[in-house]
């Protein structure tokens, strides 16, 4: 197995340990228990929302999301380019790519 592998490995076993440690709800149990999970979230506790199994959500106390959001920002990520394509298409964009398409088919 390469470095890297290994890496990958680590780090999705952290996750998978992460994971199991944080409460997990199916979907219809997390709409049933909204104001559980919500107390929880204000208590500090992150949870995880599955649908037949898998993570769909998690519900994290918005303090950690704001810190989230602002590492994201400081490190130039995605998120740091939120809008910034503002106005490089003109107005009726979406015909004209229409039309681009309309020419491959």
């Amino acid at each position: 197995m390469t470095y890297a592998l290994q890496i990958l490995y680590i780090l999705y076993k952290i996750t998978e340990l992460a994971m199991s440690e944080t409460p997990q709800y199916g979907l219809e149990q997390a709409r049933a228990q909204l104001p559980h999970i919500a107390s929880e979230a204000v208590a500090g506790c992150s949870s995880v929302i599955t649908r037949h199994g898998k993570p769909v959500a998690v519900v994290v106390p918005v303090d950690q999301w704001r810190d989230q959001q602002i590492r994201s920002l400081k490190q130039g990520g995605v998120l740091a380019l939120r809008g910034s394509g503002c106005g490089l298409w003109p107005q009726g964009a979406a015909a004209a790519v229409a039309k681009l398409r309309d020419e491959w088919t």
